[in-house]
């Protein structure tokens, strides 16, 4: 039987009623790194099309706006991947939005350990620094241990308000593969790992804390999830499949390039070698014959 249409009015409210509950679906459908995916993909639509000798030599297709965009997407998306290995114990959430603009925070953990909020740091293999609140990158100061502490106590607030009792939760700043990692004074109130040791870093911690109640533990669990306890205004879902699809394929073409420019290297190496090694066995062979 065919249904009558609906009046302009009705219609406009379903409709209103469909974004709803798009906007308050769980966070456990967003994807490791999905904010700066959005907005690394954004940035790179201004790229010129590279013609055929940039595509050969391999220059990077990256703009410079995209670049940090890029990098912390797959930093983000590294870290997810060693977080799965936590164990079914834990609820990992990513990209989680906060607050009434679009702020998110990395990775929100609720577990064993309480609720840890993850800051992720990908700077594409630079020397890292670090002594209480000065973090350092290249040399370059960042503002990486205040803004962890404020991530940890704004999730704190947030949670407390959804539970209805006090909630605490840590900080952590995971840097992904750094070429050299220097803690020379632990911050006091941020964990500061590499990629490599953050799950270490985690299972201590939750060794040493306290055991929360399971019944407090599938509170925060419950309360995590929900986009409401963390966004004035969620937004709809967005199609996950579709910006990884994308994603992916930027990423594809950034490796290739970055093979070429290695083996552009190579190659310019081993031309030097062969050319030195001509040139020694042409002299080598000049003076026996001058000595003969």
């Amino acid at each position: 039987m065919t249904e009558a249409p609906q009046p302009p009015v009705a219609a406009a409210d379903a409709a209103a009623a469909a974004d709803a509950g798009r906007a308050v679906a769980s966070l456990t459908a967003h994807v490791p790194g999905q904010s700066v995916m959005v907005e690394a993909l954004a940035a790179q639509q201004s790229a010129p099309e590279r013609g055929w000798w940039a595509r050969v030599t391999g220059r990077s297709p990256l703009t410079e706006e995209a670049r940090p965009w890029y990098l912390g997407a797959v930093g983000e998306i590294r870290v997810a991947r060693l977080l799965a290995r936590l164990g079914p114990e834990w609820t990992v959430l990513h990209a989680v939005p906060v607050g009434a603009g679009t702020s998110d925070i990395d990775h929100v953990l609720v577990g064993p350990a309480g609720v840890v909020t993850v800051n992720t740091k990908n700077h594409g293999l630079q020397k890292v620094w670090v002594a209480g609140k000065a973090f350092l990158v290249a040399g370059q100061k960042q503002p990486y241990i205040r803004n962890s502490e404020h991530e940890a106590a704004r999730a704190a607030k947030l949670l407390t308000a959804a539970v209805g009792r006090p909630v605490t939760a840590s900080a952590m700043i995971v840097v992904v593969d750094p070429k050299q990692m220097v803690v020379r004074e632990k911050p006091a109130s941020v964990v500061v790992v590499s990629s490599d040791g953050m799950l270490r870093a985690l299972r201590n911690q939750a060794r040493r804390g306290p055991v929360l109640p399971a019944a407090d533990l599938e509170a925060l669990r419950a309360a995590a999830i929900e986009p409401r306890t963390w966004h004035r205004s969620p937004q709809p879902a967005i199609d996950t499949a579709e910006l990884q699809g994308r994603f992916d394929r930027l990423h594809r073409t950034v490796v290739q390039a970055r093979r070429r420019r290695a083996a552009w290297r190579f190659a310019g190496l081993l031309a030097v070698i062969t050319l030195a090694c001509t040139a020694y066995l042409a002299i080598t062979s000049g003076l026996l014959d001058a000595i003969t």
